[in-house]
């Protein structure tokens, strides 16, 4: 190759750089007008559907052009490029179960990205609480892992909360083993999330079978404590290995190669449709012979999908003590005819029922599951 033979390509490149620039200076005013009319009018900043509607049409784009680029780049370039535009016209405060490292806090910016004010804390009724009381915009909080199942307290938070869901996400759970130090002699205790610990139980019980185990509040205060004590290993993730200068002693121990969480946000807004919808509703039912089975056929006769299907006791509620609430995933919108049909039969033969949201699945675009 001969010397400043790719000084052409490179001036092109940077022309393109040049335009793309501008093109985004024209988009940011554009967003600050938008934002100036939302004000006026009293809408929302945060519109989930939209954001949606915008990497996938994006990303559509992408393939029908062939640039080469994989649609996981592309939505990535765009959810960040929408944060920033976003944060034009409010910058969003999110509430997460902390401290900084969980995967709680890599689930919100995967979500929202980095042009957010991240808030962590450290109960998961402090999470809710935060945007509840209004110092917060948005709550995060894990709903369901694809090993242990449900999250109870999380549930049990959603039977009250006087928020609704308005998007939700699904990260894969790669859980590493972390010290301060390399090598796993001298270690006499593991620290993690108790979810953490029953997800990689199995490796546990084979490769540390006499170490002691203690659940803390979060993955990330696990980290923390590994931090401070050399003969402690903590059960986190990347971001917190990055985070408190960890080493990783092994990794992939989770019991299942394929290990996900869900992550649900909480707050005050109402998506309106868009082609990733789901909604989400908690039912109880009276204490007799074939109540449920009406409650299913409701959805069955008006031709409703369910995702999830899920009893648990019911607490708080007009339902008597031991008897059950069902927490019901549909595919779709509460907008849709026959799912607004299929609901209003179903309050028909309950005791209990609340809906949750109609929200987008944002895991559907393909979005990248690490923003560090």
């Amino acid at each position: 190759m001969k010397p400043g033979e790719l000084k052409g390509f490179r001036e092109k490149i940077d022309s393109v750089d040049d335009q793309i620039i501008k093109l985004l200076a024209e988009r940011a005013g554009y967003v600050k007008e938008v934002g100036r009319r939302k004000k006026v009018a009293n809408l929302p900043e945060f519109r989930p559907e939209r954001e949606v509607e915008i990497i996938e049409r994006m990303c559509e784009k992408n393939e029908l052009l062939n640039t080469g680029l994989p649609s996981e780049s592309i939505a990535t370039f765009w959810l960040e490029i929408i944060s920033g535009c976003r944060a034009l016209e409010k910058k969003l405060k999110v509430a997460y179960l902390g401290p900084q490292g969980t995967y709680s806090e890599l689930a919100a910016r995967v979500l929202f990205g980095h042009m957010v004010e991240f808030v962590p804390c450290y109960s998961l009724e402090e999470v809710l609480d935060k945007s509840e009381s209004g110092d917060t915009d948005i709550s995060v909080l894990p709903v369901e892992n694809s090993i242990e199942g449900t999250v109870g307290r999380t549930l049990d938070l959603l039977l009250t909360a006087r928020l609704n869901i308005s998007a939700e996400i699904s990260i894969p759970i790669n859980h590493l083993l972390l010290r301060k130090v390399s090598g796993v002699e001298g270690i006499t205790k593991v620290v993690a999330h108790s979810q953490a610990l029953l997800q990689c139980q199995k490796w546990l019980d084979v490769k540390l079978p006499s170490v002691s185990r203690l659940a803390v509040e979060s993955n990330g205060i696990a980290a923390q404590m590994a931090e401070q004590d050399e003969k402690i290993v903590a059960i986190a993730g990347k971001m917190a290995q990055e985070k408190y200068k960890l080493v990783s002693v092994a990794k992939d121990i989770q019991n299942e190669k394929f290990n996900r969480t869900r992550f649900a946000a909480l707050g005050n807004f109402y998506p309106d449709e868009c082609d990733v919808d789901q909604t989400s509703i908690i039912v109880g039912v009276r204490d007799q012979v074939g109540a449920m089975h009406k409650v299913v056929e409701s959805f069955a006769k008006n031709k409703v999908s369910l995702r999830r299907f899920e009893s648990r006791p019911a607490r708080m509620t007009r339902v008597s003590a031991w008897e059950y609430l069902f927490y019901i995933d549909l595919e779709g919108h509460i907008n849709d005819p026959k799912i607004k049909k299929a609901l209003d039969d179903v309050r028909e033969n309950s005791v209990f029922f609340k809906n949750l949201g109609s929200y987008p699945l944002f895991e559907k675009l393909g979005l990248p599951s690490q923003l560090t």
